[in-house]
Formats: C-alpha cells, structure tokens, sequence
C-alpha cells in the first residue's frame, strides 16, 4: 500500500469481497463490493467525512481482493468471511445459537411431537423456526391441550406398560399402551399438522362436525371436549393472527442509543406469530441505522443453514437500505424465491413494525441499564478489592454433585458488559474420591488455566471461589504449580444458613471480609456466585440423569437390545427388574438360568 493510487488504478470493476488489514496484518473489515474500483476508492476520497471511515482509513496497510462470479456470491461470501474473521470495524451479529424447531416424527405409528434444533433431516415434519425455545414449548404445550399427542422418547414410549401422569391429566391419549387406535391418532397429528400450518379455520371446521356428530348421538362428553378445543382455538386466533402477504413475514425494528444497538425481530409464520426476540450487535463508533440492518439482514439469514431454509418472502425494516437489491438478490439465490424488503408500509404492517421498534427501544433501555449497573458495580468490587484498575475479566469456579455422584464443575465469565456467555465452560470431574470438594477444585482450576497458558489466551484479573478457605487454598496450589502468580483468588464462603448478604470473604491470609448487605460489589459477587451455581448444577443435573438413564442391563454379559427390551417390557421397567427374584427372571422368554443368575447377581451386588 505505498503506492495507492497504482492500487486503486489496477482494481477491477467486477464484484467483489475486499478486506482491509492493518499493520499487524489483521483484518480489521471486510465489505463487499458491486464494482470493487469504485467502491474501494469511495474510501480514500477527499469527500469522506464520515467519522468512522476516516479513523478505518488511517489504519489500512494493505487490502486483499476477492473477486466474485455475481453480487449476490459477494454478500454471500462477505457475510462468510465476518462470521469467521470477526472484524473489530465490522457490525457483528453475536447471537449464534441455533434456532428452534417442533418436531413430528411422522415415520413412527404413533408421532411424537417436540422440540428440535440443529440440520433438518428427512424422516420427520418440521415447522418453524421459532425465535426461541420458550415459543416452542407453549405451542407444544398448547398442541398437547388441544390435540393430546404424546411427547415421550421412542425408548419410554417402547417400555411402558401403563399409561403416564400426561394420560391422567388429559394432555396425551395413551397410545404406548394402545388405548387409541392408530387411525384415530393419526386424525389427531392430522390436526395438529393444519394448526402448525396455519390451517385453524380447516381445524375448527373439522372439530365443529365431530361435535355436532357426538351431540346428535347423545355424546355430551365428548361433544364438550370437542366445544373446548374449538373455543381454544378460537382464543388462539385472536392472539395470534397477523395479516401479512403470502403469511410469512419477519418484521424487524431497530433502535440505537449511546453508540449501542438493539435489533428486535417479530416472526410470523402461516399466518401466526412465533413469536420475537432481540438482539444486540456489536457496533464500530458511528454505525449507520441502514448499515446495521444490512449486516443484520446477510449474518442473520445467510449464516445459518438452518435460516436459509426458512427464508420469508417478506422482510420489513424500519429502515431504508442502501444495498437493498444487493441483498434480496442473495436471499433469492440462497432461497430460492422472490424475498420482498420493505420499509415504508401502511395499516396492518405499519402496526406490526411500530410494535417491533417500540419493542427494541424498551430491550435497549433495559440493557443500557443493566450495562450502566454492571459498570457501578465493578467500580464498587475495585475498591473493596483495592486493584489498581477496572479488572477486565472476572471468573469464578463451583462445583456441583449429589452424594459424590456426576460431579461437574463449571467457569463463568464476566467482563465489562456482564456476562460472557460464550467463555463459558463446564468440566466433568473424575479421578477423584466421591464428594471431595476441594480435589474437585484443585482439578478443575489446574485443568482451566493449563488450557489457557496452552492457548495463550487472556487470563482474568481476579478469580472468585465458590467456598471458604480449602477451596481457596486448592485452588492457590493449581496456580502456584502453574507459576501464575498475577491472578487475585478470592473464596467466597456461604453465610449461617447459607442466607444471602451474609458472605465471607477469604483474600490471601487475611481475616476474613464482611460486607454490608446493601454493598454493590456483594451484589455484584454474589451475582456472579449465583451464575457459576447455576451453570455448575445445570450440568450436573445433565450428566446425572445421562448415566441414569444408562440402563444397568447394558453392563451385563449377554444382555443386548432385544433381551433387555424384554426384560423391561415384562417387569415395566429397571426397577421391577431389580425387583425380581431368580425364578421371576428366568420366566421372561429367552431368559435362561446362567443368564438369569448373571443379572440377580449385577443387580444385587452380590453373587450366586
């Protein structure tokens, strides 16, 4: 870049991707380009009064070019390239958890219905996406009112000899013990399948008939569960029904305040709302409203295989983009349809996008609080803390287990903004005696930072201990044997009764710290506390019902798929099995004597 005029005087006007690098040969942004001559040299023109392009300019030591066969592969290739490289100039989009499904297993007799995320596949009904999971489980919990399909895993489902508690409070119709007939099931995914569709007026048209069938044939009961599920409906409708084109549509409202952004997004799908989420991307200094909806619009639909699919063919913003036609024409390739963006709409849409605007202003209000809050926090921890500085990583470690069983700990990760859910880690501890805390701890803080000094990644200022001075002291042996000498360790001690606001704090070889209850930077530790608790017992909680559910038939020698089935279906599950003297197992068909001996003695620990 010595010479920039020679550059820009070489470019070619085809399409494009350039990234900008700077002197440590970084990508600092990646833009995309209809024709890469003039776009590139709009940056060095003596016309650029934009803030934020002046201080990229400055930066620029170098600039790669990648040319593109159409527009459409450069917006494709450009939103790629940022999701990987994560320029600091860029606007990124940081949310990156798959979106939700619901799920209907159409291969199987009796369907289940329930939630799913991750690549579509072929053997089953997929309708979505939600915008989160808690949209999903209110339809599916709305679905198992109305139409009682069961929820259940093929494998329960398989091993049930009576029917469950959903049977008992009318929210499935029995089918793993065949009190439903399978025609009859079949009319009742039938009729979940047009709902999900977006079909009601077919669903409740179909469910009056049955009621006045059932009325007519003095059936009053069942003509009454018919009558509820119509009102159900009918209720749904009013809550639900959008009256958009073609009757997908996203509409998506922005709001920027205090150089921070928050993007909401309302999904309707058949006629239905699925509901809304918010977002916030992270924003260089003087971002455009148009440039964050682009860069929403491309890493939003275009970075997710999931999206792609799903694609509505109708997009509205609160903005005017200024590479509209760029976009739409690489939604079209990817979607295979005719994807209309607009902005100024009228009468109902207008209602929908005021909604969506007014909605991000209130989730970026709250966040700016939150943001504001966790700042005076931090500064109330730094003077109880004495550092020098703002610490700009905090971590705290807990460990979580019943009886000594599936021990998990986990590390949480605060930074200037709260929390950094994406530095979250969980450790499954082993190699140690049942129940020993503090050898958990000892582990668990060994295998963290050696992972870190591997990586050579950032290590935090001040690391909270969930627990009093053993903990802390196994926790200052990993370090010490790690030669990490610069990290403040900090045991944070239950109070009497472990009430809240009664906290110790163990610093080194000092006495220990009282708070007063109404300090921030308690409130601020015993957030952060609480957060490593909840992460650390989400896990456990996991990997408990994981190896619970490892039947202890799979250990047995000669026990496979087909025996175990039998066994589980004759008793009604493992503990009927367990249960069972030698005579009652040898009476399950393929169950001989040796066999049976070699399961009494696996499941009574002892030996015959």
């Amino acid at each position: 870049m010595h010479d920039i005029k020679a550059f820009l005087a070489g470019l070619t006007h085809h399409p494009g991707v350039y990234q900008m690098l700077d002197d440590k040969a970084q990508v600092i942004y990646v833009g995309k380009a209809k024709d890469l001559k003039k776009r590139v040299s709009s940056y060095f023109s003596n016309k650029v009064k934009d803030p934020k392009t002046l201080s990229l300019v400055k930066q620029i030591k170098d600039i790669h070019i990648t040319i593109a066969h159409s527009e459409s592969e450069a917006v494709i290739l450009e939103c790629n390239l940022i999701k990987k490289i994560r320029p600091r100039y860029n606007i990124l989009l940081r949310d990156d958890k798959s979106y939700p499904y619901i799920l209907i297993t159409n291969q199987h007799p009796y369907p289940r219905i329930d939630l799913y995320r991750g690549s579509r596949k072929k053997n089953a009904l997929y309708y979505g996406p939600y915008p989160n999971a808690q949209a999903v489980r209110e339809t599916i919990s709305l679905l198992q009112k109305l139409f009682r399909l069961r929820t259940c895993r093929d494998h329960y489902f398989d091993a049930r000899t009576r029917p469950c508690l959903l049977y008992q409070i009318d929210r499935c119709t029995g089918p793993c013990v065949n009190l439903i007939s399978k025609e009859e099931y079949a009319h009742h995914v039938q009729m979940a399948i047009l709902f999900l569709e977006g079909k009601s007026d077919e669903v409740i048209e179909v469910l009056q008939r049955h009621m006045e069938t059932a009325a007519n044939a003095c059936h009053y009961e069942l003509a009454a569960q018919y009558r509820n599920q119509v009102s159900r409906l009918r209720q749904m409708q009013d809550k639900q029904y959008a009256n958009v084109a073609g009757g997908d549509a996203d509409i998506i409202g922005l709001a920027i305040q205090s150089g921070m952004a928050c993007i909401h997004l309302l999904s309707i799908r058949h006629g239905q709302i699925l509901g809304s989420r918010s977002y916030f991307p992270n924003l260089p200094l003087y971002s455009e409203a148009n440039a964050v909806l682009s860069a929403f619009l491309t890493q939003h639909y275009l970075a997710d295989v999931t999206l792609i699919e799903n694609i509505p063919k109708q997009i509205i913003v609160s903005d005017q983009l200024e590479d509209q036609d760029l976009i739409e024409a690489a939604l079209l390739q990817q979607a295979k349809h005719q994807v209309d963006i607009q902005h100024a709409v009228r009468s109902e849409k207008r209602k929908w996008l005021n909604m969506a605007m007014a909605s991000a202003k209130q989730a970026l209000a709250t966040h700016l609080f939150e943001k504001l809050h966790v700042s005076e926090r931090l500064s109330a921890l730094q003077q109880v803390l004495n550092l020098k500085k703002l610490p700009e990583r905090i971590e705290c470690f807990d460990v979580s287990h019943s009886m000594g069983e599936a021990t998990v700990a986990s590390c949480v990760v605060f930074d200037q903004n709260g929390p950094l859910k994406s530095h979250y880690r969980r450790f499954n501890i082993t190699n140690i005696t049942p129940g020993d805390d503090v050898a958990a701890m000892r582990q668990v803080v060994s295998r963290r930072f050696k992972r870190l000094q591997d990586a050579g990644a950032a290590l935090p200022q001040v690391v909270f201990i969930d627990g009093g001075l053993t903990q802390l002291k196994a926790a200052r042996d990993a370090m010490q044997a790690l030669a990490i000498e610069d990290i403040l360790l900090v045991g944070v001690a239950k109070g009497p009764e472990r009430k809240p606001g009664y906290e110790s704090l163990f610093i080194g070889s000092q006495a220990p710290i009282h708070l007063p209850s109404d300090s921030l930077a308690l409130h601020f530790i015993q957030q952060i506390r609480d957060e490593a608790h909840r992460f650390a017992i989400t896990g456990h909680r996991q990997q408990r019902d994981k190896v619970r559910r490892h039947s202890m038939l799979e250990s047995i020698e000669g026990i496979g798929t087909k025996r175990r089935r039998d066994l589980l279906r004759y008793f009604g599950g493992i503990q009927g099995v367990a249960r069972a003297s030698l005579d009652e197992l040898m009476k399950v068909p393929g169950i001989s004597r040796s066999i049976a001996e070699r399961i009494f003695a696996a499941l009574h620990d002892t030996t015959l």
